[in-house]
């Protein structure tokens, strides 16, 4: 079975914070990978709530350089010098090398460790990392400065029925060495994989930052298990870059979205239910996020 990807949400709210809602930050756990999207002011504190150590983070993925989006690099970098991180740091994100290297020289002490800055957004979609696992890729979105969002999407698996196993004797080993090599010889007898599993198809989770909702997006996104997107707005904002939560909710029914997160709440909205009012007669499977909230996809 693949492992359970574990999120938090640590802040929801959008370019002005309040007590309830923090500027954005999600943390994505797979496995012993610390996935962190985006960075706004406080997110250590939140970290901390979330009894998460910023020790852990594996890569940071940053939307775009709006100050709610990556205020809160500078601290947590800090905080890892501190903690004396040796272990080199991959930040990506649109023109990421050039507001790294900005943020990095404002210390007179440096960093005791190798910070790797990786520009993205140039093209619609482009891979930035590939495990054995899974793959996270960019997606060119439309925000009122070079912005991104970003796709965790896992790769396919074999699931093995355990009572087809039995029935060819295989249990322990046997099953770990079948699932690496594709087939396994008992005696003069040859097992293939497809005899006694089922290949499933890779989770798929999608963030957007801070975007209008468009169509192309929502292409890319198809089938996502949980789609995290912009909801800043009910009503349409288009001069503002932000989607409406109506238009997003037409998109996810019509692109077959298995879960909607909406999240970068304006905090105009004092409380979730007018957003879910104005989002449930269209869509139905929609949750409304909260600061610390955790979610986990099986």
């Amino acid at each position: 079975m693949p492992e359970p990807i574990n999120i938090t949400f640590l802040g929801t709210g959008a370019a002005i914070p309040s007590l309830s809602r923090r500027h954005s930050a999600i943390i994505m756990q797979y496995g012993g990978d610390y996935l962190l999207f985006d960075c706004g002011e406080g997110t250590q504190l939140q970290m901390i709530k979330a009894r998460v150590s910023p020790v852990r983070i594996s890569k940071i993925f940053i939307t775009h350089w709006h100050a709610d989006h990556f205020a809160g690099l500078l601290p947590l970098i800090e905080t890892l010098h501190l903690s004396r991180r040796k272990e080199p740091l991959e930040i990506f994100g649109p023109e990421a090398s050039f507001f790294i290297d900005a943020i990095t020289e404002l210390s007179y002490w440096g960093i005791g460790f190798k910070i790797d800055a990786i520009d993205c957004g140039e093209k619609d979609l482009e891979k930035l990392v590939e495990t054995d696992t899974y793959e996270i890729y960019s997606i060119k979105v439309k925000h009122t400065v070079p912005a991104v969002g970003y796709m965790i999407k896992e790769k396919e698996h074999w699931h093995i029925d355990v009572s087809l196993a039995n029935k060819f004797g295989l249990k322990g080993k046997q099953l770990t060495t079948i699932k690496e090599k594709g087939s396994i010889k008992i005696g003069n007898k040859v097992i293939k994989l497809a005899q006694i599993a089922k290949k499933k198809e890779g989770r798929k989770i999608v963030y957007s930052g801070d975007t209008l909702a468009f169509e192309k997006f929502f292409q890319i996104a198809e089938n996502a298990d949980i789609l995290i997107h912009d909801g800043t707005f009910i009503e349409p904002e288009e001069s503002r870059g932000h989607s409406s939560v109506q238009e997003v909710a037409k998109l996810a029914k019509k692109y077959k979205i298995k879960k909607l997160i909406l999240t970068h709440f304006s905090r105009r909205y004092k409380k979730g239910k007018e957003i879910i009012d104005a989002v449930k007669p269209i869509f139905e499977n929609v949750t409304i996020a909260e600061d610390l909230m955790k979610i986990t996809l099986r």
